[in-house]
């Protein structure tokens, strides 16, 4: 739903459930932006993996993890966190300021 939000709110985006996936789209275009939605806690190693790769791979792209309090305070990988309860507006206006430089 997350990847919705964006579109409408005049985001280009490429989305997937699949962490194989997700670094398969990243190895074939460059992006401003990966955003990794991280869903409980057990999905901070997963996170964490993709992020190390891209990373590694590429030490100047902008990687954001888009979590709860709980797994922002447990994780430190991402240049960014944007930390959502499910307020679309804050969400939005997260990676704007992530875009604008602002965080």
């Amino acid at each position: 739903m997350r990847d919705q939000i964006l579109r409408i709110s005049g985001f280009d985006v490429d989305s997937t459930l699949s962490t194989t996936e997700g670094l398969n789209m990243f190895w074939a275009k460059p992006y401003d932006l990966v955003l990794i939605d991280v869903e409980g806690v057990s999905g901070i190693p997963d996170a964490e993996h993709i992020c190390s790769e891209i990373k590694t791979a590429q030490p100047g792209q902008r990687v954001a993890f888009v979590c709860n309090w709980r797994v922002a305070i447990e994780t430190d990988c991402p240049d960014e966190i944007l930390r959502t309860e499910f307020d679309p507006a804050a969400f939005v206006g997260g990676v704007r300021e992530i875009f604008n430089g602002q965080r």
